[in-house]
């Protein structure tokens, strides 16, 4: 039997306008929602240019730290909670969801938002984590957040604003967002 050697992944986009968005792809709940809240921000590449034509999906819990297993991400029904959505950025490089503050999945773990990247020139996507800020303790306990280098932990952690979060992306360059890799990827 021969065996092949892996080849790399074809580029992703720059089809993002046409072939991906879904009606209400961005809100995970409705915006009118009394406990709605925006995780936003910009994707940057390594010169700090925004980058129009990215698409980025959000995965979490809920607030009480399940994770959803429901289907009908893709129909929102304006009550069903999926923990799942997706969001272009505009011309600007600016994304934006409209969802709920999730709670951590573990005890003594911080809650986050796992977002993974999809833009031109990107040969497969990336992850990352967005963590809230709220809770200096859980941050501090999260295993994962404190096995990144210290001078780079800040890059996983969105800021609050009026609205909720805003959690900028930097694909690479001085302040390039800390990026995952999982088993099997």
């Amino acid at each position: 039997m021969t065996h092949l050697p892996a080849t790399p992944g074809q580029t992703v986009g720059p089809f993002f306008g046409y072939a991906l968005p879904f009606e209400k792809d961005s809100e995970l709940v409705p915006p009118g929602r009394a406990d709605a809240i925006r995780l936003h921000g910009t994707v940057t590449d390594g010169a700090g240019n925004p980058v129009p034509d990215a698409i980025l999906e959000l995965w979490q819990a809920d607030a009480d730290g399940s994770v959803p297993q429901r289907p009908g991400s893709l129909r929102r029904d304006g009550w069903t909670f999926t923990g799942w959505g997706r969001s272009s950025t505009d011309d600007a490089g600016g994304y934006g969801f409209t969802t709920l503050r999730p709670a951590p999945t573990e005890d003594g773990q911080a809650p986050f938002f796992l977002l993974t990247i999809f833009a031109r020139g990107l040969m497969n996507r990336l992850f990352t984590r967005a963590y809230l800020p709220d809770d200096a303790t859980a941050l501090a306990g999260d295993r994962l957040l404190w096995s990144v280098d210290p001078s780079r932990r800040s890059t996983l952690v969105a800021a609050p604003d009026a609205t909720g979060y805003r959690f900028d992306v930097r694909l690479q360059g001085k302040g390039e967002t800390v990026f995952l890799t999982y088993p099997g990827h």
